[in-house]
């Protein structure tokens, strides 16, 4: 079964093949809501999570971020909804918080996007287990609180792609190679593009998960386009990390996560 296919599991609205679940994307109530239904083989974090070159934001995509991220501090998703989606999921509070906060942006910064903070936990999972990987714990703020989060040394050694040195060390801490860093895995090459304040804070740190949840998300929209379309969700993933076992990957944890989120 072809990636394509499989993402129709996560996508409203799609007929599914016998066998495959399909869910609506779990829907994240604001805190400034009334409404609750306001729209909003896992890998081991030293493999390549990202990809060589990362796609351009467009003009259009550009000033809406900026309009969205001068204009007000991110929207808070419901304590009482956090609470519950966290025990349902096992997802820590903390790191749930980050993906519903990107959600709620994203919808807000690009509604024609259709990202859901579940697609997000998918991808979170797969990369680093949610900032947990490695027996380390996200404190308060969103961080790693042991060490950060750095994968090997990518020099095109047995599994892993050759990528050169991009920052001088500056994210990995290695002036030779690159490395992915933090919860969702970039390459300081794509942070040098995709990286971004999540939290209001002034800073855009990859190690910081609520920073790499928004960062993931204006990346997939840019990738993907509509991700309600199979084609465009399964785009986006492959743009994360080109290979169809890493989508299937993503499809499972994500309807895992959409499906208990709606128990």
């Amino acid at each position: 079964m072809s990636p394509a296919t499989r993402a129709l599991a996560v996508l409203v609205g799609c007929a599914m093949p016998v066998g495959l679940v399909a869910v609506l994307p779990s829907l994240v109530p604001s805190s400034s809501s009334v409404d609750p239904v306001t729209r909003v083989g896992v890998l081991e974090a030293e493999a390549v999570m990202t990809p060589q070159a990362a796609p351009a934001a467009s003009p259009a995509q550009a000033a809406a971020d900026r309009t969205e991220s001068t204009t007000s501090r991110p929207p808070a998703p419901d304590a009482r909804w956090v609470a519950r989606t966290a025990l349902r999921t096992g997802i820590s509070a903390r790191a749930l918080t980050a993906y519903a906060t990107a959600d709620l942006r994203t919808a807000r910064a690009h509604p024609g996007c259709h990202l859901s903070w579940a697609t997000l936990a998918g991808i979170g999972s797969v990369e680093s287990r949610h900032g947990t990987i490695g027996g380390r714990v996200l404190d308060a703020a969103g961080h790693p609180a042991i060490t950060p989060i750095i994968g090997v040394q990518l020099t095109g050694a047995g599994p892993v792609a050759q990528v050169a040195d991009s920052d001088d060390g500056a994210l990995d801490g290695d002036s030779s190679y690159d490395r992915a860093v933090g919860p969702m895995q970039f390459l300081p090459s794509t942070w040098a593009v995709w990286g971004s304040d999540g939290d209001g804070d002034g800073v855009s740190d990859p190690q910081d998960i609520d920073d790499a949840a928004w960062s993931a998300a204006r990346y997939l929209c840019a990738a993907g386009g509509r991700l309600d379309s199979p084609t465009d969700w399964t785009r986006a993933i492959l743009s994360y990390n080109e290979s169809d076992i890493y989508v299937s990957d993503v499809v499972e944890a994500t309807n895992t996560y959409a499906l208990r989120a709606r128990a």
